[in-house]
């Protein structure tokens, strides 16, 4: 059983929507360039701005390991408060190389506690690199620790198909950010879940062209991040004790 967070707030102080990810959560500047889109970008559509504020902290090309190592979830950690909200969405990059000279980006597979020693090519600094579950746990934690209420979300889907459906993956990321948030007994949506089952309804051929482009399988387009923010607050709202839902826009109807 899930137990119930403390929310305390100050008194006429708004919580905020801390929003961490990659480019699918947040495309390039946020600025729409080249026609793409993240669903951090569209989310504000369906929440109650008046009475909290986002700030889409996302980064193109990170993973759950250089969002940290980067220094940017302690910009996000220094600024939370009691109450807050942190989404996070990681898993796209996770599966890059460890160590190399363009990105360094990779995460161990899976949530254990194994460990990778390296001389990292890109910063050449020494680096203990962890698994994918071990860096969501720690900022999961860092944010409780901080009154703040993380909400995890699943990575979506790549614009892959077959045999007529979006292709899944048996055990890959989505499966493993649902075990961290099980483990650390906090809320988390599947928006890969419910975004493939969406896809799969439209078909590829709709799919293709009207929520990702045909010349890029995994940043969503302007329709395709309303898509999957629209899913992602369906998902929210069907989730037991979500309690970011108070603060969804009760007469905006949701499109997908």
């Amino acid at each position: 059983m899930i137990p119930v967070p403390i929310i305390l707030q100050a008194a006429g102080e708004k919580p905020t929507v801390f929003i961490i990810g990659d480019s699918t959560v947040k495309n390039g500047r946020g600025d729409g360039a080249g026609g793409l889109r993240g669903w951090g970008e569209k989310i504000h559509l369906f929440l109650d701005t008046t009475r909290l504020t986002i700030r889409n902290h996302a980064l193109g090309g990170t993973s759950s390991r250089t969002f940290i190592t980067r220094g940017l979830w302690d910009q996000v950690l220094e600024q939370l408060k009691p109450g807050d909200f942190v989404l996070m969405q990681f898993g796209h990059n996770d599966g890059g190389a460890i160590n190399d000279t363009l990105r360094a980006r990779g995460t161990i597979r899976g949530t254990g506690e194994e460990t990778v020693e390296i001389d990292n090519l890109l910063t050449q600094k020494h680096e203990r690199v962890h698994s994918y579950g071990w860096y969501l746990r720690r900022m999961i934690r860092e944010a409780k620790a901080k009154g703040a209420i993380p909400v995890v979300v699943t990575p979506i889907p790549r614009n892959d198909w077959e045999d007529g459906k979006v292709k899944r993956t048996p055990v890959s990321y989505p499966q493993w950010a649902m075990e961290v948030a099980r483990d650390e007994k906090v809320k988390c949506i599947d928006l890969n879940r419910l975004m493939s089952e969406k896809m799969d309804t439209f078909g590829e051929q709709q799919v293709t062209g009207r929520f990702f482009l045909s010349s890029d399988h995994t940043h969503t387009t302007e329709e395709g991040a309303v898509m999957s923010a629209s899913l992602l607050i369906r998902g929210m709202k069907k989730s037991k004790k979500c309690h970011l839902a108070k603060w969804m826009v009760p007469t905006r109807k949701l499109p997908y």
